[in-house]
């Protein structure tokens, strides 16, 4: 099945959002909306898009800042709105790594030009991942986002979360071995730290520490559980 790109539109203006997302779906692609950082959170939690416009002009956290959150976590195309006069804002959003801007007031014809133009340049580029497989490397796990290719862990919020490279270990065999309940000595075997011993508390003091970083309650787990006579099991 052909991927439909998904068009993420940032800006706090009601009006503006819901033009934008009439001109996206009506020329095929999937758009989500948000109101400011907040909102644009919150939805990159529950999917990455293909690309993002966003409006420089924002309440409390700028374009700008959140264009860099973007670049600094994300594979995806980056569009900035701006005012026709922001040419200082244009120069450092490119610098941050935006990939195209359009100035208001702009023609919706344009605008998705530039939005058809922003997506080919990705999908040319020589290390980018087949359509719709981009971001595949950045799971949800518990209430936080790992990330498997930079070695990180991320709150709601988009925070990192620090975690050693032993939880970190830890982390990735839970999420690769999902819904499977493991021994302790397969978790040692897994994650290739023989010097921890499967009957001493070192796994069980550490899996407390990662319910404490990536579970909403750690007295409840959701993510990480217990299997009794058996040892610990991730549950996405």
């Amino acid at each position: 099945m052909a991927h439909t790109p998904c068009v993420l539109v940032v800006d706090d203006d009601r009006s503006t959002r819901e033009m934008l997302l009439e001109a996206l779906a009506t020329h095929g692609f999937r758009a989500l909306e948000a109101a400011d950082g907040e909102d644009m959170r919150r939805e990159l939690q529950r999917e990455a898009p293909d690309l993002v416009l966003l409006d420089l002009r924002l309440p409390g956290e700028d374009g700008l800042t959140l264009a860099r959150y973007l670049r600094e976590r994300y594979d995806v195309g980056i569009i900035m709105v701006t005012g026709s006069g922001d040419v200082i804002d244009r120069i450092v959003g490119l610098e941050i790594g935006a990939d195209d801007y359009v100035a208001k007031p702009f023609d919706p014809r344009e605008l998705l030009a530039r939005v058809k133009s922003v997506l080919r340049r990705i999908q040319a580029r020589p290390d980018a991942a087949p359509t719709g497989e981009r971001n595949a490397r950045r799971v949800p796990f518990g209430r936080c986002t790992l990330d498997l290719d930079a070695h990180q862990l991320f709150d709601a919020d988009g925070t990192e979360v620090m975690v050693t490279h032993m939880e970190f270990d830890l982390l990735r065999v839970l999420h690769e071995h999902a819904g499977k309940a493991l021994s302790r000595d397969q978790i040692l075997t897994l994650t290739k730290n023989r010097e921890w011993e499967p009957f001493d508390r070192s796994i069980d003091i550490r899996i407390a520490r990662l319910r404490r970083k990536v579970e909403a309650d750690p007295d409840n787990p959701r993510a990480i559980r217990t299997v009794r006579g058996v040892g610990y099991m991730f549950v996405p």
